[in-house]
């Protein structure tokens, strides 16, 4: 079974490259389910109804986030019926939405699918290294594929989940930072491992921002509105091949993918 997990998608231009580029690497390297981190779709902040079916309609079973998933209050309140659509689990039980999804893949795998956020540098909310482990143990007694997106900031948070969850969850694959990092691996029990998948949108850009703001705003300190860069877009994320019967991961593939034209792509009209 392969999965497709599409980093970060990050406002018009990401949503854009989404459109062009999943469904041809979902017809053309045979993918079963295809994943998708979603919180900075709308503007870069946040999701809409529309934007998660226009995902869902290039090809994306599930959309997962982070910190940004709360941004659109309208958005929020549509979170507990959105059972594709997930926000960290490790958030305080009352808060809207699910962390976590059963849904089965093109092949008929069933695949358990978690969302993760780290506490290092991000707000202070429940363990993800508890939370994680006993979700992924509760998924297990249904299927043995399990894909974790661990949306953090620190590399050794992300790092040492990895290890935490090794050999129990089929893939943890690191969120946030909008940076692609190169140590994309199998840890020594099975599962498939990158620490941050980077992220869908104009690669000329401060983490998808127009850099005369982004540079500006270090310099004197002033808040400033973040607005999406404009240019060519790319798509960031990750293949991995998983063992059905045994949930464990046999290969994983970093993916860069850079498209030059974006005319014609139905992606709404959120920026």
């Amino acid at each position: 079974m392969r999965i497709l997990f599409v980093a970060d998608i990050y406002a018009r231009p990401g949503r854009r490259a989404a459109a062009e580029v999943i469904p041809r690497l979902i017809q053309e390297r045979q993918v079963d389910l295809c994943i998708a981190n979603g919180e900075n779709a709308a503007g870069g902040f946040g999701m809409t109804e529309n934007i998660v079916k226009k995902l869902r309609a290039y090809g994306v079973d599930v959309v997962t986030s982070g910190n940004h998933v709360w941004n659109r209050p309208d958005f929020v309140r549509r979170l507990d019926q959105a059972q594709r659509v997930l926000r960290p689990l490790n958030y305080p039980d009352d808060a809207p939405g699910n962390g976590s999804v059963i849904v089965e893949a093109r092949d008929g795998t069933k695949v358990g699918v978690v969302n993760l956020q780290g506490r290092t540098f991000m707000a202070s909310i429940d363990c993800p290294f508890r939370i994680g482990e006993r979700r992924v143990e509760e998924l297990r007694h249904e299927t043995p594929c399990i894909f974790v997106d661990f949306h953090a900031e620190a590399t050794a948070e992300k790092v040492a989940l990895g290890y935490h969850l090794d050999g129990r969850a089929s893939a943890v694959i690191g969120t946030h930072t909008h940076i692609q990092t190169a140590d994309e691996r199998l840890l020594p029990k099975g599962t498939a491992y990158l620490t941050d998948a980077g992220m869908t949108g104009v690669q000329e850009s401060v983490i998808g921002t127009r850099t005369e703001i982004a540079v500006q705003r270090f310099i004197d300190a002033v808040p400033a509105r973040f607005k999406p860069a404009d240019g060519d877009p790319m798509l960031c994320g990750a293949l991995i091949d998983i063992d059905a019967d045994t949930g464990r991961a046999t290969a994983i593939e970093r993916l860069r993918v850079r498209i030059e034209s974006t005319a014609g792509a139905d992606v709404g009209d959120e920026d």
